[in-house]
């Protein structure tokens, strides 16, 4: 059993990359979120030539635009790099050399002395992951949200979806009442109530920061769901752009 030893750092800072890639940097190490492709102005290529610490790479299932087979690659260009990798993606891509990879399945724990990750479910593949480092509790969706797809789906179907999602929330919920920062599905493909999951989860869990993710370009469809996360009593990151850093 390995157990988390106190870290004093000066920053936690998230910077937003593009769909549901983040990532959170301290002075020491930092976790790089479902990259799937760089901001504008190579804020990642630019961290794996002149950052001095650990890079942990976490990716929460197979899908291209969550993960992307040139992290693999990134040990020939950074000294220190750690992957933890949701176990649908060794299953789904079989040709892929994953020598030195973690891989986690629902349920499953991943730890050192600087960062502990436990992997939850997904209503979609793989998994999402609740990280606790430096004192503060983080969740990464995924693609965990409810995929009600309401405007195209039978009555049947959204209720399915739903249900499936309340049920994988009520088990992280077990788990933790409250988070620091949590980067989750605002998606507009889904319609009009392209914000209820994320509504559901801010209800459900205590969350002080909220990252929409997963809408692709559309800032300003992120944006709108500000009065409902403050309505939670949590604080919207309104990100603008790619590559757009806020420090938590």
């Amino acid at each position: 059993m390995l157990y988390l030893l106190s870290f004093s750092v000066d920053f936690m800072k998230l910077t937003y990359l593009f769909n549901s890639g983040f990532v959170i940097e301290c002075e020491q190490y930092m976790i790089v979120l479902d990259y799937y492709r760089d901001s504008p102005d190579e804020y990642m290529q630019q961290a794996l030539a002149s950052f001095q610490g650990k890079i942990y790479v976490l990716a929460s299932h197979w899908h291209p635009d969550h993960f992307n087979r040139v992290v693999m690659q990134w040990p020939q260009i950074h000294f220190d790099i750690q992957f933890i990798f949701s176990d649908d993606i060794r299953d789904n891509l079989k040709s892929m050399d994953f020598e030195g990879v973690d891989f986690l399945a629902k349920g499953e724990v991943w730890e050192d002395e600087r960062v502990r990750i436990q992997a939850f479910g997904s209503t979609d593949v793989g998994g999402s992951f609740l990280i606790d480092t430096d004192g503060k509790r983080i969740f990464h969706a995924g693609d965990l949200n409810n995929w009600h797809w309401n405007e195209e789906a039978s009555p049947q179907e959204a209720q399915a979806a739903e249900r499936d999602f309340l049920h994988e929330l009520e088990l992280l919920a077990k788990t933790t009442s409250q988070l620091d920062l949590a980067m989750f599905p605002v998606d507009p493909r889904l319609g009009k109530d392209y914000m209820l999951g994320a509504q559901q989860f801010v209800r459900r869990i205590s969350t002080k920061f909220f990252s929409p993710m997963h809408f692709g370009d559309e800032f300003a469809k992120a944006q709108a769901f500000k009065p409902f996360a403050e309505a939670a009593g949590c604080r919207l990151i309104c990100w603008k752009k790619s590559g757009e850093s806020f420090e938590i």
